[in-house]
């Protein structure tokens, strides 16, 4: 039985232990190849399984942290059951670090971000399914579409361009931007700055994809969750935000008109890759399905193998499972927000800005918004900002959701089926 109200006392005690506990579990930095790896792994011919080494890491604060937090938070109310899973998350990624390079690794990983063949929210889909139903879509596309833009932008343009957009959005509170050596991924961002790796190249496309998913999502919820004193866990991208805040930043590409088809195919291949893994292919096989998949870039598909094998093995089976987020964080994030729309219940989408937060968690922010003990959030991106073209577009989708579309499909492939292809002279 839900109780009237927690105990706000005992809930602030517990978010200020939690967010320390969290302090002490960073998962891609532990997990983080050094660069002689990939110098090796090319030396070699990239013939060779790679050999990182990690570091091993202490979490016993960690650990100690979330179990003096359990000790406040039991109890069966929505702000309880969000703290419950935030201490769920913090233990069970300091378990994983303590699995680093062996099976048991893979264990905690899927756990913490599920798996390629995890049920969605409606019990029959998948991530693997999606993955698989957009790389079918995609690559039958792919012939079809226009060429990619050039990837004109190197990372020194690319950090300008990035530094000009978050002084405007952000002022006082914009992150630096820098450029580095190592990276494991093109870019990325927290709340005091933003690091693009040395040596990648860039599209216009990319720069407002970026602009979209790593300033106005990642760091505009950053520092959201940095201005909520009273929930100071709500600054802590802890595993169990993790899901959420990626199909976030990747809506917002998407709603934005920001991504293009080979970026959504990037994330449908992370998913397949790692049922690759999952089913025992090791690194080389991996580097060559990416090497395929990215016409041949090999300092790309070592990076994209790298990815799915980091913290486990490289010799297969038991891989590092958190891309399969993105696409699922992104089911998960458009249903939500068409649900919202279609239940009148609009009050909440500046809640998901608040700061770092999985979905399960908007009950709880409702209740801690009401109680005053949430600020509104001050920075958030233009599509939420103005949000009329977002709820109309939501509203049209429910809609859209009801029509059975196999008629439809079947009656203009009917129309279309005596119809040429058309190949436009440049």
């Amino acid at each position: 039985m839900i109780t009237d109200a927690p105990d706000w006392e005992r809930v602030e005690r517990a978010c200020t232990t939690l967010r320390q506990a969290e302090g002490g579990v960073r998962v891609l930095r532990s997990i983080a190849w050094e660069p002689e790896v990939a110098q090796e792994f090319f030396a070699q011919g990239a013939r060779e399984l790679p050999r990182p080494e990690y570091e091993p890491v202490d979490t016993s604060a960690a650990l100690e942290g979330v179990a003096a937090a359990r000790k406040e938070i039991a109890g069966d109310h929505p702000v309880l059951h969000w703290l419950q899973r935030a201490a769920d998350g913090i233990e069970g990624a300091a378990r994983m670090l303590g699995a680093l390079g062996r099976p048991d690794f893979h264990v905690h990983s899927a756990e913490i971000y599920g798996t390629p063949t995890g049920t969605l929210r409606d019990g029959t889909s998948t991530p693997l399914g999606l993955a698989t139903q957009l790389d079918e879509r995609l690559a039958a596309l792919h012939a079809s579409e226009r060429p990619q833009e050039l990837q004109g932008l190197d990372a020194h343009e690319l950090a300008r361009r990035l530094q000009t957009a978050v002084v405007s959005h952000f002022g006082d509170k914009a992150p630096e931007v820098e450029v580095v050596p190592t990276l494991s991924a093109n870019a990325l961002a927290g709340p005091r700055r933003i690091r693009v790796r040395a040596g990648a190249t860039f599209s216009e496309r990319d720069a407002r994809q970026l602009i979209q998913h790593e300033a106005y999502v990642h760091v505009g919820t950053s520092l959201n969750g940095q201005a909520q004193t009273r929930v100071p866990l709500l600054a802590a991208g802890h595993p169990a935000t993790t899901r959420t805040q990626e199909g976030l930043a990747v809506f917002a590409e998407l709603i934005s008109g920001t991504t293009d088809p080979s970026r959504m195919r990037r994330l449908a291949d992370r998913v397949i890759a790692i049922q690759m893994a999952i089913e025992g292919a090791d690194f080389l096989e991996l580097y060559g399905f990416f090497l395929e998949r990215t016409g041949g870039a090999r300092q790309q598909a070592f990076e994209n193998a790298r990815r799915v094998v980091r913290g486990g093995c490289p010799g297969g089976g038991a891989p590092f499972t958190k891309d399969v987020v993105y696409l699922d964080g992104l089911l998960r994030v458009h249903n939500f927000l068409r649900a919202s729309v279609s239940l009148d219940r609009t009050d909440c989408l500046e809640l998901l800005f608040c700061g770092k937060l999985g979905l399960r968690d908007i009950p709880a922010l409702c209740h801690m918004a009401a109680s005053g003990r949430l600020v509104r959030p001050r920075f958030l991106p233009p599509w939420i900002a103005d949000p009329s073209f977002l709820v109309a577009y939501l509203a049209y989708s429910s809609f859209l959701n009801r029509v059975d579309m196999a008629p439809v499909r079947e009656q203009i492939a009917a129309e279309l089926s005596a119809s040429p292809r058309i190949t436009w002279a440049e």
